[in-house]
């Protein structure tokens, strides 16, 4: 997590060296090139206050979920990044740029949430609770449209994917 925060700090200094030519290279709504920015979007910030309030929950969220596994952690990833991409893509207002690591960071937040609920394991429920007090407020808030600087789509699409994650990667306890 630490490379990969790394990396989103170094792509910043690249865009800025670049007077902000990769910001461009976000998602666009509903146009076919803004398709291409669904795989990048994560990996690039509108400055460096942009990434460094993205650094610190993708860097627990994103821990503590790879502790499940390394495999799973990167289909979670994966599939976060696609399917709220997808989403941004579809519903974000016209003549926008959507680009941030947070609906990944909001996918994370999801998954761990409920996760421990879906398995039916003690420990994934108190570290569901635990990010939900710490982060919780702040979170759903984030998936409000109360700020058009900020993507509430993104947030609430990768909140979404996050949940339906739990489901889909499953490990239920096994019963003696």
């Amino acid at each position: 997590m630490l490379g990969w925060v790394g990396l989103l700090w170094l792509i910043e200094v690249v865009d800025l060296a670049t007077g902000h030519a990769l910001d461009a290279y976000g998602i666009v709504p509903r146009t076919v090139d803004g398709l291409t920015g669904i795989p990048l979007a994560p990996f690039l910030h509108f400055g460096f206050d942009h990434v460094a309030s993205n650094s610190v929950p993708l860097l627990v969220l994103g821990f503590v979920a790879a502790l499940s596994g390394i495999r799973r952690f990167l289909a979670l990833c994966a599939v976060a990044v696609v399917v709220d991409g997808l989403g941004v893509w579809l519903v974000s207002g016209s003549n926008t740029v959507t680009a941030g690591a947070s609906g990944l960071i909001f996918a994370l937040f999801g998954y761990l949430l409920v996760r421990g609920f879906v398995e039916r394991r003690p420990l994934g429920v108190l570290v569901g609770v635990a990010i939900a007090a710490y982060w919780g407020a702040g979170m759903l808030t984030g998936i409000l449209p109360t700020d058009t600087t900020v993507s509430w789509q993104g947030h609430l699409f990768g909140l979404l994917t996050g949940i339906a994650a739990a489901y889909l990667f499953t490990r239920r306890a096994v019963r003696a």
